[in-house]
């Protein structure tokens, strides 16, 4: 008996020493400052920026203004347009290099990770020297003859799209090879002698069992795409206004902390949504 809660208490020991160092990296760094957000938002702006400590609700009803509405839906929209585009060329993506035998696999996973070697921001801005009226693809362009005019691409939604694509396509791969790489290409093989076709085969049995994958994929790229900050503001400028331009315009410009905390909260809000519903439905799936 005795030594029985001897054990008992060196396992208590043993978790909380292991416990303790990351709760407190965790609470000090992810849950003090998410606090202090929760609260700001919860203040009043002063005449010249100050934050005045009276509690109100008008920065969350303020949202509700229809032009703060438009601007939750259009990041909104964007990054799903973002995260199904991705889907679309990574799961093809995915499927071909999981088929490909050993060294060529790891070829080409190291060219699908290679782009995170570079700074995001230098990437962003080598898609503008893409994009912008003297860019690459207008010079080629003009110099096959399809077009006599540059075309406008930079400052558009199809450029922060391109960018959002291009910066977060890495997130989408990498799970999705995960998932693909371990399914047994046997059970195709089996549906097929059962008299189902390969288009029916993939959705039938292979869509579904890769699910966890396309899922946690989603998840990854829906939530930084939602909150980009960056590429909107160097490839959309003040034509495209997301989220992360909102916030960051009352942060450092307005000088407006309560309403940009309310905004911040807001988005912490849509990206608890997305994860519950990884949660709630990608893990199902994976039992």
């Amino acid at each position: 008996m005795h030594e029985s809660l001897s054990r008992r208490r060196g396992h208590r020991a043993q978790f909380w020493f292991l416990f303790t160092p990351g709760a407190f990296w965790l609470g000090f760094f992810f849950l003090l400052p998410l606090l202090i957000v929760l609260v700001y938002s919860f203040f009043t702006r002063g005449p010249y920026g100050n934050v005045i400590y009276r509690w109100t609700a008008d920065n969350y009803a303020r949202l509700l203004n229809p032009i703060y509405f438009q601007i939750f839906w259009q990041s909104l929209w964007m990054a799903v347009t973002t995260t199904v585009i991705s889907l679309l060329v990574g799961y093809p993506l995915a499927y071909y290099i999981a088929r490909q035998r050993q060294p060529w696999r790891n070829v080409l996973l190291l060219l699908v990770i290679i782009p995170f070697w570079t700074n995001f921001l230098v990437r962003t801005y080598a898609i503008m020297v893409l994009f912008r009226t003297e860019g690459v693809v207008n010079a080629v362009l003009q110099g096959l003859g399809v077009i006599q005019e540059p075309l406008q691409i930079m400052y558009t939604p199809f450029a922060v799209t391109f960018g959002l694509v291009y910066g977060y396509l890495p997130f989408m791969v990498l799970p999705l090879y995960a998932s693909i790489e371990k399914f047994d290409f046997s059970l195709i093989e089996a549906a097929q002698d059962l008299g189902a076709n390969g288009w029916r085969s993939f959705l039938r049995v292979m869509l579904p069992l890769t699910l966890p994958g396309i899922v946690a994929g989603c998840i990854l790229v829906f939530i930084p795409a939602i909150g980009a900050f960056v590429t909107p503001d160097l490839l959309g400028g003040a034509k495209t206004m997301m989220i992360g331009n909102l916030t960051q315009q009352q942060f450092l410009k307005a000088r407006n902390w309560p309403f940009g905390s309310a905004v911040s909260i807001s988005l912490m809000v849509i990206v608890s949504i997305a994860a519950w519903i990884y949660f709630r439905y990608g893990e199902e799936e994976m039992l």
